[in-house]
């Protein structure tokens, strides 16, 4: 078996108007309907795909191997890639604006990534990205 790609992500969510609002309205993503089904075809194509154990991503998140009881546990993480490390602030401003709470605001990790996370409708932690090995 050879993988290619990552053919398609979706978050499953108990919550679609919540959901919506955040990838359609204040991400503003082409997302078409099919009953309550949004999707995308040939959206774009993941350049990452990992198994992410909690005790790292609380590590990354918060400093400490532990999560907190303060936001839901992840089941999953997905990244959305901006152009540079100040779009990545400018994005946090304007979700924050919209009422969207962070995890961590935008910061610098080890491996040169800038990143900003927060917890998604569907408990998914969310990224807003900058790796500037995407953008040679």
């Amino acid at each position: 078996m050879k993988i290619q790609s990552i053919a398609g992500y979706a978050v499953i969510t108990k919550d679609p108007k919540a959901s919506a609002s955040l990838y359609r309205g204040a991400f503003g993503l082409p997302l078409q309907a099919q009953d309550d089904y949004l999707f995308a075809d040939k959206f774009p194509g993941s350049n990452h795909f990992g198994v992410w154990p909690l005790s790292m991503a609380a590590q990354s998140c918060f400093g400490n191997d532990e999560w907190p009881k303060t936001f839901p546990e992840p089941t999953s993480t997905i990244e959305f890639e901006l152009g540079s490390p100040e779009e990545v602030k400018v994005a946090v401003e304007e979700l924050k604006s919209k009422g969207q709470v962070f995890v961590h605001e935008a910061k610098q990790e080890p491996w040169g990534q800038t990143v900003a996370r927060f917890i998604s409708p569907e408990n998914v932690l969310v990224g807003l990205s900058y790796a500037a090995w995407l953008h040679e």
